[in-house]
Parts: structure tokens; sequence; C-alpha cells
């Protein structure tokens, strides 16, 4: 055997004559590595910037929430004790211009020690502490709505407050979380003259605290939850100082990571395409080897070397592409990313992108290498009558090696297992779908009569004769295909949800913070301005599950999987009736007037997700006090139709002794809305009134850079579709020269070469075209009900124009593909072959 210098000596010489039948290989692994590449350093970009500003983020070492009420005496003494600690209060609130015009905002006030972290900039300067007295920090957006300047008045509640700076930069503005209006901020000394904290009023108090040098902010959390059990306060620490935010993002890039890795499959059929064509355009090398006496071992280390080269410089130019994304994607996307990632390079997933290119690479070049092993030098130089050599069992275990590590590792490094696994696994059954139906249209197509017309005989023999690449040419179009008709079910589906579906079952107002005694004054006033005005009114709390099945939260090592109810404060409510918008799944609803022990429905999903039956006991700490309640059913929830819909509902009388006010929906016309925004903050002013517009129009900009997200990371594995078609094509076209030089011996026309190769391409894109819908629709409706949790409802015109167009543009490419062969010369293409 050749010693490994001499063996890189030869490969090198040859690739250095015509590299050129590799770059379907260089082209499809870089494209799928960078990929992979830049959706994880994004994704760890971007949580790797909340780990290091977690301080700043959560305005504190570790941050103590609580709903409805302020901390007592004890509490801000023990958190005193901890470290120097800040106090806020956040609410939703109305600002009401000077000239009557109203904008749901989020009021916070804030105390001398704000913020301990970070800097509060204004347009005019930093600033640190409150506003002064009597003054208000406005943002943007709610200074642009409501036309409000610096040195104007708008007012919150029953006081009027001095604008003395616009807000430019909010140091704790993502740790707050989900808002519905533009910020506004006071000192804390100001807010009691507002009189929005009344009895019931929904408010959240926070607590930061700095703590000394060493400290452990977990020890800290525990030691104080042990010292205070009945507090019922949510706990934060700056490692995750935007959970909401992380979890988000973490998720979004496993999904976008596995779209990505399912492009690198893709693209990995087109490395074995492209190292099929390249292996037999070097089929006189191959043979005068062995003629010259290299064993077939030899020869597949030459050429398995040239391959290793082209796909290590691919996946290197991959990896390089993908360190550099997280920036230049910061810098485009600007304020559409929560933060903007760092300039750093974060060497786990750069190394898991290249582990999966070099796999991919094994996996799939690995069977057309292994086949010239087994020819003789006489069979090299008949290949293309006799056909390819078969793949000897130590290949198909090489390969199937490969596919298991590759499966391993995307399981391995998922968030959340048992989604990769199933996401894999669809990915390979689509492939062997894809693969079953290539072998069902060869052999139908061997068994049909013969047509009479000589092209339609000919193109129907394409399909079936020896060597032909009708697998993978149903590979490529069937992949390429479904992808089309899976993108344009997606985008459609969720535009159709909210601009159809949701505005038609949606109320025009939400409103909080209705007081229980002004109920009656509520509906004069909505239905003085529209008689005819759908109102839906409840009571609505805000506390926290702590205990389920005889288990306390607090003392679980981690939360169940989809528990998310046990994440902070939920908001709760008691009825005699069952809701408007769900359905009774288990159980019994207790009578209208039920005045034992309490009891609580809870959604069907929660339940699972807890492991809940019926007669369990769940309990919830409500303004400090602990209420334990049975299971007494179980409830599907129509979330979609922006009514009161909750988690939780008691039954009546749980929380009597509790203070509380009313929440509201409001559904009129469009002419008493505008009515009804000024009137009702004026009769009101602790309620706020929230637009559903205005929630429709931030739920359809998260979607819709979700969706877009979605198909940028698609539009990979379009491209890789794509670059599988033209490698099946480069991988037949010897054979395909071959058949149009006898052709033409045989008096054959190029216009009919064309045409018969034109009807075996439109035979196969409308084939595919039925098969690809049928798929398409199955994906997408998977992504829509279980990741968005919307109603599947595509546009059929799109759906179908989107596969019309994407089944034109594979036969165009596939004709483009053929047109070169038509210039083949008889004498000279015999001599070559």
């Amino acid at each position: 055997m050749l010693p490994l210098a001499s063996l890189w000596r030869i490969a090198r010489r040859d690739l250095a004559t015509r590299i050129r039948g590799l770059r379907l290989l260089a082209v499809c692994l870089f494209l799928g590595v960078a990929t992979l590449a830049a959706i994880g350093s994004l994704t760890r970009g971007i949580t790797s910037e909340l780990e290091v500003r977690g301080q700043t983020i959560l305005g504190g070492d570790i941050e103590f929430g609580i709903p409805q009420r302020e901390a007592t005496a004890e509490e801000m003494a023990a958190f005193r004790r901890a470290g120097e600690t800040s106090s806020t209060v956040r609410m939703r609130a109305m600002a009401n211009a000077p000239e009557g015009d109203a904008l749901l905002s989020e009021l916070k006030a804030v105390d001398g020690a704000y913020p301990l972290y970070g800097t509060m900039r204004l347009e005019s300067g930093t600033r640190r502490g409150p506003p002064p007295q009597d003054a208000i920090w406005v943002g943007k957006d709610l200074a642009s709505r409501l036309d409000l300047k610096v040195g104007e008045r708008v007012k919150f509640g029953e006081k009027a407050f001095l604008i003395d700076g616009i807000i430019a930069e909010e140091p704790d503005r993502l740790g707050e979380g989900f808002t519905l209006g533009p910020v506004a901020i006071i000192g804390l000394a100001d807010l009691p003259a507002t009189q929005l904290i009344q009895p019931g009023s929904l408010f959240e108090s926070k607590y930061r605290v700095r703590l000394p040098d060493g400290a452990n902010p977990e020890a800290v959390g525990k030691a104080l939850t042990t010292e205070f059990p009945g507090a019922g306060w949510d706990i934060t620490d700056r490692s995750n100082g935007a959970p909401g935010t992380r979890r988000f993002i973490e998720r979004m890039g496993q999904f976008l990571s596995l779209v990505g890795l399912a492009a690198l499959v893709i693209a990995g059929i087109g490395v074995g395409n492209g190292v099929a064509s390249y292996l037999a355009g070097k089929r006189p090398g191959l043979a005068t080897l062995k003629v010259l006496g290299a064993d077939s071992g030899t020869v597949a280390r030459i050429y398995g070397l040239q391959i290793l080269a082209v796909a290590a410089i691919s996946i290197l130019a991959g990896l390089i592409v993908g360190a550099l994304a997280p920036a230049l994607i910061g810098a485009i996307a600007g304020d559409v990313l929560p933060v903007k990632p760092g300039v750093a390079i974060y060497p786990l997933p750069l190394a898991v992108s290249a582990t999966y290119g070099l796999l991919i690479a094994v996996a799939f070049a690995l069977p057309p290498l292994a086949a010239t092993r087994n020819v003789p030098a006489a069979g090299l130089y008949r290949a293309t009558v006799s056909g390819p050599a078969r793949i000897d069992r130590r290949t198909l275990v090489a390969v199937a090696a490969a596919l298991v590590a590759i499966i391993a590792l995307a399981v391995g490094t998922a968030r959340e297992p048992l989604f990769a696994l199933g996401f894999v696994g669809a990915a390979i059954g689509l492939l062997i779908v894809l693969v079953a139906l290539g072998w069902l249209v060869r052999t139908t197509a061997s068994r049909l009569p013969r047509p009479r017309r000589p092209l339609l005989r000919l193109a129907l023999a394409n399909l079936h004769r020896p060597g032909a690449a009708t697998g993978a040419l149903v590979v490529a179009l069937g992949l390429g295909l479904t992808l089309f008709v899976t993108l344009a079910a997606i985008q459609t589906s969720i535009t159709n949800e909210i601009s159809r579906t949701v505005p038609q079952r949606a109320p025009s107002f939400f409103v909080l913070d209705v007081p229980r005694d002004g109920a009656t004054q509520f509906r004069s006033i909505v239905t003085r301005a529209a008689p005819d005005a759908q109102i839906n009114m409840i009571p609505a709390l805000r506390g926290s599950v702590t205990e389920f099945r005889g288990q306390r939260v607090d003392e679980l090592a981690e939360l169940p999987e989809g528990a998310w109810v046990l994440r902070g404060d939920r908001g709760l409510t008691y009825s005699p009736v069952l809701p408007s918008g769900s359905e009774l799944v288990g159980g019994a609803w207790w009578p209208a007037d039920y005045a034992g022990s309490p009891l609580v429905s809870v959604e069907q999903e929660v339940a699972k997700s807890l492991g809940l039956k019926i007669g369990d006991t769940l309990s919830v700490n409500v303004l400090g006090v602990e209420v334990q309640a049975k299971v007494a059913s179980f409830r599907t929830v129509n979330w979609d139709n922006f009514g009161l819909n909750y988690v939780l509902v008691f039954s009546p009388g749980t929380f009597d002794a509790a203070p509380h006010n009313m929440v509201a929906t409001v559904a009129v016309g469009d002419a008493a809305e505008a009515e009804l925004a000024r009137s009702i903050p004026r009769a009101f002013p602790s309620a706020s009134l929230i637009a559903v517009r205005d929630v429709v129009s931030q739920v359809t900009l998260l979607l819709t850079q979700m969706s877009q997200a979605i198909a940028a990371a698609a539009s990979i594995a379009i491209l890789a579709g794509i670059a599988v078609l033209i490698g099946a094509i480069a991988a037949s076209r010897e054979r395909r020269v071959y058949d149009s030089v006898i052709l033409k011996l045989l008096g054959a026309t190029r216009r009919q070469i064309l045409g018969a190769q034109a009807m075996e391409y439109a035979v196969l894109a409308a084939v595919l075209a039925v098969l690809a819908l049928a798929l398409g629709l199955i994906a997408a409706r998977y992504v829509v009900v279980n990741l968005f949790e919307f109603t599947f409802a595509p546009d059929p015109v799109i759906v179908g124009a989107t596969l019309v167009g994407g089944a034109g543009l594979s036969f165009l490419i596939g004709i483009a593909g053929s047109w070169p062969l038509l210039s083949a010369k008889p004498a000279q293409a015999l001599r070559s072959l």
C-alpha cells in the first residue's frame, strides 16, 4: 500500500487538473453547514448576551415578584439584609393627554435606588433614581402617539404629571417581559396620588436585590422562601433575567436548526449525486490506475482524499460564514431581535455543524466511492453500458453508522429530544416515501403498454431503462415541491388566522380593573354608546400555583414538561357556570348555587402536564393566602376567540375574602369604539382599556417574524433541493449523451430528443405534484397546529399557484440541464464513451 503522502500527491495533482466535477459537493455542503452554523451561533449569541447582561436585564442579582400586593415590613427588612434593594411597582394604566385622547401604557413606579445595574438614559442624558416629584418620563412611542412633548402634561389616574424627559433606553426593559403599551416611569412616592392601586387592582411589585460579591442568588432565594413560606412571590435570578425570551429563542433555534439539518440531509443527496457524477467523469483515470497495478483500496483512497479535501474546504467556508452571521443579522435585523448578539465565536454550535457536515459527506459520498472498488478495470470501461456496481456490506454498515450518528447528534443536542426525534423521523420517512415512489414509477413505467407515438414511447422508456436516474430525480423533485407547498401552506395559514379568523371573533376592547361596585355603571356607559353591545364581565385575580397532587412547587428540582402554569403568577377567576368558549371533557361542573368547599376546573392540556386526575388537590397563593381546591373537572378552551378564557376556574365563594376587581370584554361597532375609548377612562380612571387591534398588530408582527425566520431557513432547503436536482441531472449526463448520440445516428432531430426528455420531466413533475401536495400539507399542518397552535387554514389558490410554479421551475431546470446534450457531436462523443 502506498504511503499517505504518495496517495495525497496523486490525488492533489489529479484534483488540480479538473475540480469542476466536485463543485456540487462543495455547494451542497457549504449551504447546509453555513445554515446550521448561522442558526446555532445566532441562538447561542442571543442566549449568551442574555446571560452576560443578566444583572442589567433583571435589574439586580435576584428579583422577588409579588402580584397584587406590596412587600410587608418584615419582608422588606429581609431583602435589605440580603443586599441593596430597589423597589418598583408595575401596572397597566391609561395615559390621558390634555386633548382628551387616551392610550394604554405600562406605568412603572421606581424608588431612589433604581436602577441597581445599568443606566437609565433619556434623550437629554443619563439619570439615576426616579423622576423629580410630580414629573414623569415617557417612552418614545407614547409621546409620538399622543403627540406629547417635554414640558407638557399627561394624566394617569387622578394625577397629572409634567413630562420631564423622553426615554431612550430602559435598562431592565427586556426583563419586564411582554407589554401591551409603551412605558411611562414615575417616582414611587407619586404612585398613591394616582389612586390607581385599589383593593383588587392588578399590579405587580418587584424587589431587586444587589447581593454582595460571592453570594449565591439561588441560595438566597431558597433561604428567604423558607423564612416566608406563604409569601407567594416569583423568584428570578441573574442567570436567567428574561426566562420567557430565553425559552422562546432556544425553542425557535431548535426548530430552525432541525430545518437546517433537513436542508443538510437534502444537500447530502446532492453530495451523493455530485460524487457519482465526478467519478463517472474520472472513469478512464480509475481504470488506468487499476491497469497500472493499483488495487481497489488504493484507488478508493486516492479519490476519497480528493472528496475529503473538497468537503473540508466547503465545511470550513460554511463555518466561517456561520460564525460571522450573528453580527451581520444583528446589524440588519435591528430591533427585531430581543438583544443584539455580541461579536464572538461560539465553538459548540460550530463544532456541531462541522460534525454534521462531515457525517453527511461520509454517509452520501461513500456509496458511489465504494462502488468503484468492486469493479475491475474492464468493467470500469464498460460502466456506461453495464450499469453501476453493487455496494458491499461493509460500506452499508459504514453508511448506517454515519446516519445513526447524525440522528444521535440531533437528539442529543436538542432542548426537547422527543420533538427532535419526531422531526428526524418525519424527514427519514419522507425520504423513504420518495425512494419507494421512485421505484414504483420505474416499475409502473416498465409494465405499461408501449405507446404508438415514438416520442412518448421514448420518454416512457427513459423512466425505466438501465441506468435511468428516475430515483434520484423523484427524490430531488419531490423534496423541492414538498418544501414549496409546506412554506406556502404555513404562511397562508398564519395570515388567514390573523387577518380573517381573529377579527371576526374578537371583541373591540379588553377592560381591566373595573371596580366590582361599578359593574352596573360600566354596563350603562357601554350600552348608552352601543345598545346592541356584547359585554362579558367576570372576576379577575392573580395568584401562583404552590402545590398539586401533594407536591410543593418550590421543592421540585425541575418543572414537568409543558407545565408553564407553574412559572410565576397566573390569572384566576371563579364562575357559577361553564365559561363561554370552554367545553367540559372530564368530571362535572358544580351547581350554579354551589356553596361548598373550593373546587377548581383545569384546562385539559395543563392537567395532563401536571398529571392531575379528578379529585386531586391544587393550591394557589393569592395575596399571601394559600387556598387549596379539589379538581372537579377538565375543560378544553378555545383560545383564539380573544375571549375571557382562564386555565384555572374556581367555584363561587372561593375568593370572597380576597379584594379583587372585574375584567370585561366589549364588542361594539367602529363608531362606538372611539366614544368608549374616551368615556370609560374618564368614568373609571383606575381601569385599563386594551384595544384588540393593538394586540392583533403585535401578535401579527411576532408571527410574521417567526414565519419569515422559518421561510429563510427553509429557503436553504429549497436551494439544496435545486442543487440535488442539478446533481441528479449531472449524474446521468454521460448516459444521456450516449442516448442522444445513438438517437442522432438513427435520425432523430434535436427537437425530438428534447421533446422526449421534456415529456419525461413533465410526467415526473405531474406525479410528484400530487404527492408533494399531500406531504407538504401534512408537514405544514404539523408546524401550524403544534408549533403555533393555530387552526390549519391554508389558502388553496396560493398553495396551488406555488405548487404549479415550483413544478414549472423544476421542469425548466430539467430542460436547461438537458440542453447541452443536444450539441454533443456523434463522432467526438463516441470516441469518449
